[in-house]
């Protein structure tokens, strides 16, 4: 079962990542959440050119990646879930939670040290959010990412298909709740119980300090609460705030090359 996850990994993600991403963009065409503020052909350029890029560095500087070292780990008894027998399906089901903890207390600290924050404010310069902001990360911090994703994978050692789930599901969801879709304001706040959406993550994005330091979780929405890091909504309303940073308005940082030289800019925040 493990080298059948391994040898077709590739093959779920692409079909999952897919789907999401036809499924949202079909519905941001649709039934959109705001009205675009930059040039769509111009974004998703940028955006798509550098998720592909980032998929093929990943697979370049580590060929095995987390899944890797999930079979590393349980081949050889290392971590925690090998030293802790419990039932597989609760072990991967805390394990896919703690992931996720993980990358929200990652997404804190990226915000908040300011050599991270160089990297991962270009994810930030976006002047919209639509399904393609999902991806939009720099190479270096998908690096940094993934390395640390594997450090815990090492440390936990959780079932080879428990990483692949939370692969998936932290891709697919990124591609959801950073989507230019409209939401019913009720089923919105039904999804918030136990689902990071649009509208909980776009006040994120938003250009005021105070609301980009919020909101923090890209999966589960309990971490912001539990931290206190929830804000229910834009002070200017979901239409009418602003995407993006202040220092960052000119549309040429839209533009790969410019993406590619934000953590190299003199320009904070």
């Amino acid at each position: 079962m493990n080298m059948f996850i391994i040898d077709n990994e590739v093959l779920i993600r692409l079909f999952f990542f897919g789907g999401v991403f036809a499924f949202m963009a079909v519905w941001e065409m649709i039934a959109p959440r705001r009205s675009l503020s930059a040039p769509k052909s111009t974004r998703w350029f940028g955006n798509v050119t550098l998720t592909v890029l980032n998929s093929l560095l990943v697979r370049l500087v580590f060929p095995a990646a987390s899944l890797g070292a999930a079979l590393f780990s349980r081949e050889h008894g290392w971590g925690l879930f090998n030293l802790i027998r419990l039932p597989e399906a609760l072990t991967g089901a805390i394990a896919i939670a703690l992931f996720d903890l993980t990358i929200y207390a990652q997404h804190v600290f990226f915000h908040k040290v300011t050599l991270f924050w160089r990297l991962h404010r270009m994810h930030h310069t976006d002047l919209d959010i639509d399904v393609t902001t999902g991806a939009r990360f720099h190479p270096i911090e998908i690096i940094l990412s993934m390395g640390i994703k594997m450090g815990v994978t090492l440390i936990l050692g959780p079932p080879v298909w428990s990483v692949l789930v939370f692969e998936v599901l932290l891709n697919a969801t990124s591609m959801f709740n950073h989507s230019n879709v409209f939401m019913n304001r009720q089923i919105d706040a039904f999804l918030r119980t136990f689902l990071v959406t649009p509208d909980m993550h776009r006040v994120h994005h938003s250009v005021i300090i105070r609301e980009t330091d919020s909101n923090f979780g890209f999966n589960l929405p309990w971490w912001d609460r539990l931290f206190g890091t929830y804000r229910a909504q834009p002070a200017a309303g979901h239409k009418s705030m602003a995407i993006g940073l202040s220092n960052y308005r000119d549309r040429k940082w839209l533009t790969l090359p410019w993406m590619l030289a934000v953590p190299f800019s003199d320009k904070y925040r």
